[in-house]
């Protein structure tokens, strides 16, 4: 039970707006310890952990890459890319990143988005664009409101679509699940039944997105009465 106080140092450490880097290594520490590991072995399965997934560290490779672009003037030429474009709204684009992120991920491709390499480098900023050119400056809330969405355009997105992939740790890990509970299926059945739950996410968050230009619209007119 007390393995559990690793939540509460998360849930504590985000609340505080600490480094999520440093919260989730001392939430790993303080599990392992109070696990009844000791510290020397909570860093070795840290290395051992490290050792056996190495790929995953390649992503950080590209984060320095994107940092000298945005140092560059990458949000900047994004805005004015999408603010010399008239028809471009902040819900059409979204959308527009919606399709392209799904489809990406249900082929396997889910490399090809993320927050870090592409919502905020370039969609947020784009979708902030397509905004003001419409409504002029917004408001800070609205500003945030605005990355919100694009942040969820691409979470939802990779969350439905990447299901239709075969090959991909989800099926594996409902597969792994069910038949610990005697129900035998195999990745392909799962991977077809996930086409149905990605159109209705896509008509549902679709939706959403082509009203959101009404509310935008809204609430920056109620804003400056």
């Amino acid at each position: 039970m007390l393995s559990l106080i690793g939540i509460a140092v998360v849930v504590l450490g985000f609340m505080a707006r600490l480094n999520p880097l440093l919260v989730v290594t001392a939430a790993a520490l303080v599990t392992g310890l109070a696990g009844g590991m000791g510290p020397v072995e909570v860093v070795a399965t840290f290395g051992k952990a490290f050792k056996e997934n190495r790929y995953v560290s390649v992503v950080w490779v590209v984060l320095p890459v994107i940092g000298l672009l945005e140092r560059a003037g990458l949000q900047e030429r994004a805005k004015t890319l999408i603010g010399a474009v008239h028809a471009a709204t902040t819900g059409r684009l979204l959308l527009l990143y919606f399709v392209f992120r799904q489809i990406t991920a249900a082929l396997g491709l889910t490399s090809l988005g993320g927050h870090a390499q592409m919502v905020r480098p370039l969609i947020a900023p784009m979708a902030e664009a397509a905004a003001e050119s419409h409504h002029g400056p917004l408001p800070e809330e609205v500003r945030q409101t605005v990355r919100a969405h694009a942040a969820a355009a691409d979470n939802i997105a990779l969350f439905f679509g990447e299901d239709i992939f075969i090959a991909i740790a989800s099926i594996l890990l409902i597969k792994g699940f069910l038949a610990q509970n005697g129900i035998l299926v195999e990745p392909l059945q799962l991977s077809v039944w996930a086409i149905p739950t990605a159109i209705c996410a896509l008509l549902i968050h679709g939706t959403q997105m082509m009203l959101f230009d009404r509310h935008l619209a809204r609430r920056i007119a109620e804003g400056r009465r």
